[in-house]
C-alpha cells in the first residue's frame, strides 16, 4: 500500500481527565495513510486511553479527534466503525463456545445488513451465502481457511490473535487499531503476526495503528512511533529516531529499547 502524506486521524491538543487525574494532556499528533504507526511508552503512559477516545469508548475532554478531515469527537464506537475505524482489544473478545468461522461472520455484521441470529442459523439464505464467503475469503487470507469449522476454544493462542484480526477485517476497516497484538505469543507466533500485519496492510490497504510493549516487533514494523509519557507526547519518529533518542532511553531505563 503506498503511504501518502494525507492524514487519516489528526489528534489535536487531546486532554482526558477522570475524576482530576490527568491520563492525557495536550496531546496531538497524525497517522498518515499508508502507514504502520506505534503509540508506545512505560506503563500508565495513556496509550490505551489514547485508544479508547480515538475509537469512542470515552469522549475527549477537551480537544478535537479528526478521522478523513471530519471531526469525530465523541462519536460513539458504532458510529466510527461504520466508517472504517475499527478497533482491537488487547484481550482477544472471541466467541470461544462458536466456531472459527462463526465468529468470522458475527464480524461481517457491519456491511452483511443481516440479524446475526439470522445470518448463523440461515435464515436469511442470499445475505448468510455472501456473508459466508466473505467469511471464507478472509480466513484463506490469514492462514487460517483450514481451521474454519474449528471451536475457537480450541485453537492455539497465536491462532486466537490471528482471528481476532480476521473478525476486524470482515468488518472492512480503513483505519485499525490494534492493541498490542503480540501480546503472550512465543517469537515464532510473533513473527507469523507480524507478516499478517505487513500483509493487511499491503493488501488490503489498511492504515495501521497499534499499541505494543514488544519492542522488537515495533522496531521491525512501524513506520513512525509516538511515544508517550505520563500522558504526554515525548518524542516521535522513525524506529532508528526513537531508538536512539535519550529521552526515550531514560523513560524505559534503557532496557527494552537496548533490547531492539
Amino acid at each position: 500500500m503506498m503511504q501518502t502524506q494525507t492524514p487519516i486521524i489528526e489528534v489535536r491538543d487531546l486532554g482526558r481527565i477522570f475524576g482530576g487525574i490527568v491520563a492525557i494532556n495536550d496531546l496531538s499528533l497524525t497517522v498518515r495513510e499508508g502507514t504502520i504507526h506505534g503509540l508506545i511508552g512505560p506503563n500508565g503512559a495513556g496509550k490505551t486511553t489514547t485508544f479508547n477516545v480515538i475509537s469512542g469508548f470515552y469522549p475527549p475532554s477537551r480537544g478535537k479527534i479528526l478521522y478523513c478531515g471530519e471531526d469525530v469527537s465523541g462519536r460513539p464506537t458504532s458510529a466510527l466503525a461504520e466508517r472504517g475505524l475499527i478497533r482491537t482489544f488487547q484481550g482477544t473478545t472471541l466467541f470461544h463456545e462458536f466456531t472459527v468461522i462463526e465468529n468470522v461472520l458475527l464480524g461481517c455484521h457491519r456491511s452483511a445488513k443481516a440479524g446475526v441470529v439470522s445470518r448463523i442459523l440461515g435464515t436469511d439464505r442470499n445475505i448468510e451465502a455472501a456473508a459466508r464467503a466473505k467469511a471464507y475469503e478472509i480466513l484463506e487470507f490469514l492462514n487460517l481457511a483450514h481451521l474454519a469449522d474449528e471451536l475457537t476454544a480450541n485453537l492455539s493462542h497465536g491462532h486466537q490473535r490471528a482471528l481476532g484480526l480476521a473478525v476486524a477485517l470482515a468488518a472492512e476497516p480503513r483505519l485499525l487499531l490494534l492493541d498490542e497484538p503480540f501480546t503472550g505469543m512465543n517469537p515464532e507466533e510473533t513473527r507469523q503476526m507480524i507478516q499478517l500485519v505487513r500483509r493487511i496492510r499491503e493488501e488490503q490497504r489498511v492504515t495501521i495503528m497499534l499499541i505494543e510493549h514488544d519492542m522488537q516487533a515495533v522496531m521491525g514494523l512501524c513506520d513512525i512511533i509516538t511515544v508517550l509519557n505520563f500522558g504526554t507526547l515525548l518524542t516521535e519518529g522513525t524506529p532508528e529516531e526513537v531508538r536512539t533518542n535519550p529521552a526515550v532511553i531514560e523513560a524505559y531505563l534503557g532496557t527494552a529499547i537496548d533490547a531492539a
